[in-house]
């Protein structure tokens, strides 16, 4: 999951109470990154941190009474650090704290698109040499392997992470809203049969009509637009994917540069900005392509994660993209319950029309985090114990149920029962959709710098600073460049 630093005020949405105090935490995270300190206790007992999404915090004694059962020591005692939501904040805390070689936190919780480099940069450990042949095993053969790629050292093939959960989004709504305007979800399967981005567009802006536009729902559609890392690896890149549309050529370039194409220019990609221009300006932008209608505004260009969700949460759009995490927050009963809908994400052209092997149809950005270990840590024993335990099928399942993370082995997903899951259990038919379709991003060791590139761009692309083509035509050229660097 790409996250972001929930900033507003969550107390106007129908968020519980734990997921609110949750996301007030994450604004203490780098003074607990940089100010705590774990070890052994006075009491015999070894408390290992673990810095993760604030979420985490507010499921520490659920999360610790699970490891417990999966046979974590009860002499280790768990404590969460929350990390900044934000992805690249995070990622910056992380450096500053394995640049002054701290031993604290005992284990990290790391962006896919972020953990090569400091698994090229040797700044942490090497599981393969740590983790029993067991665990090693399950992780090879059963883990998805996407996100078993994004935690391996390129070269070498040896393990530095284990997958936490990996993460795709779904379009979520609101299926009373949508059966008021008279359509049929259910009969028309949306939650498992991908809709074309004209034909939902088009569905979206009548449904928005229907209940009397801008001036009921300031949104008939939210996602995420802002210039962040959430831009260039997800949100962006999916639509993209789905119009047939490449960064660099296509799937078998994603995990090597240097001697690759760049394709930013072609038409699928310039496309997909005048989609975008058209959801959020109409016909007023020249730019704008004309077959798709206005289904929103251009506040999406300042919406992270959080900013995109609070609106639809608060009752205020009628279709949102965003991660799991969201649609247990949604389908609580405190705020939509069964009125919560989810249907894969649409999609540009058919993938028999891209000329590129896999993409087209409905692509789902292919998120995630790892657990690292900190090789400065004093409490490595007890960090890899407690690593291993999060290996466990029950672990897997109560951070699914609590806080919507996939397990990252399908099949334990597949054996759950949906009534025991709690809300997102009403939802797995969409996710295994979303989980057959994913792009991923381009992980190199100079990613962090091209998604800093292609974000800005597009958003100059999407805040009509730039016309697409001016706008893909300046990535072109530095992508070009930091590839060869």
């Amino acid at each position: 999951m790409v996250d972001t630093d929930p900033n507003s005020d969550l107390r106007e949405s129908s968020v519980s109470r734990r997921r609110f105090m949750a996301a007030a935490g994450a604004t203490g995270a780098a003074m607990g990154i940089a100010g705590c300190t774990g070890g052994d206790d006075d009491d015999g007992t070894t408390t290992v941190q673990l810095s993760a999404d604030a979420d985490f915090e507010a499921i520490e004694d659920e999360i610790e009474a699970a490891l417990y059962d999966a046979g974590l020591s009860e002499d280790i005692e768990l404590e969460v650090l929350p990390g900044d939501f934000e992805t690249d904040s995070r990622r910056e805390d992380y450096q500053a704290a394995l640049d002054a070689n701290r031993g604290d936190p005992d284990i990290f919780m790391m962006d896919s698109g972020w953990t090569i480099p400091f698994i090229l940069r040797e700044q942490v450990l090497n599981l393969e040499e740590q983790l029993s042949d067991d665990v090693l095993s399950r992780i090879e053969n059963e883990y998805l392997e996407a996100s078993v790629d994004t935690a391996t050292h390129p070269e070498t093939g040896e393990l530095f992470g284990v997958p936490f959960f990996p993460d795709y989004p779904v379009m979520q709504y609101r299926k009373d809203l949508v059966e008021e305007a008279g359509y049929d979800p259910e009969g028309e399967n949306w939650a498992t049969e991908p809709m074309s981005w004209e034909e939902w567009a088009e569905m979206v802006a009548d449904v928005w009509d229907y209940h009397g536009g801008e001036d009921e729902y300031t949104y008939g559609f939210t996602t995420q637009a802002a210039a962040y890392e959430g831009l260039a690896c997800c949100t962006f890149n999916e639509t993209m994917s789905s119009f047939g549309g490449a960064f660099f050529g296509g799937r078998e370039n994603l995990f090597e540069r240097g001697d690759r194409p760049v394709t930013v220019t072609e038409e699928p990609v310039i496309e997909t900005i005048r989609m975008m221009r058209a959801f959020m300006y109409g016909d007023e932008d020249e730019e704008a392509h004309p077959d798709f209608p206005q289904i929103t505004n251009n506040d999406l260009v300042q919406y992270t994660e959080e900013d995109a969700r609070e609106p639809f949460t608060n009752g205020n759009a009628i279709f949102h993209r965003n991660w799991p995490y969201s649609v247990v927050i949604n389908g609580e009963d405190d705020a939509f319950g069964e009125d919560l809908g989810t249907m894969p994400l649409p999609y540009g052209v058919s993938p028999g029309d891209s000329q590129y092997d896999g993409l087209g149809g409905t692509q789902h950005a292919l998120g995630g985090w790892h657990l690292t270990v900190n090789p400065n840590s004093q409490n490595l024993d007890a960090a890899i114990e407690v690593v291993e335990a999060f290996v466990d099928d029950d672990v897997m399942l109560t951070v699914f149920e609590l806080n919507g993370n996939l397990p990252p082995v399908p099949e334990v997903v597949e054996a759950a029962d949906p009534d025991e899951l709690g809300p997102i259990g009403r939802y797995l038919d969409t996710l295994a959709v979303a989980g057959e379709h994913t792009i991923a991003r381009p992980v190199t060791d100079v990613w962090p710098q091209q998604a800093a590139q292609v974000y800005q761009e597009v958003h100059d692309a999407y805040t009509q600073e730039k016309t697409p083509e001016e706008a893909m035509e300046d990535l072109q050229e530095q992508l070009e460049t930091s590839d060869q660097d």
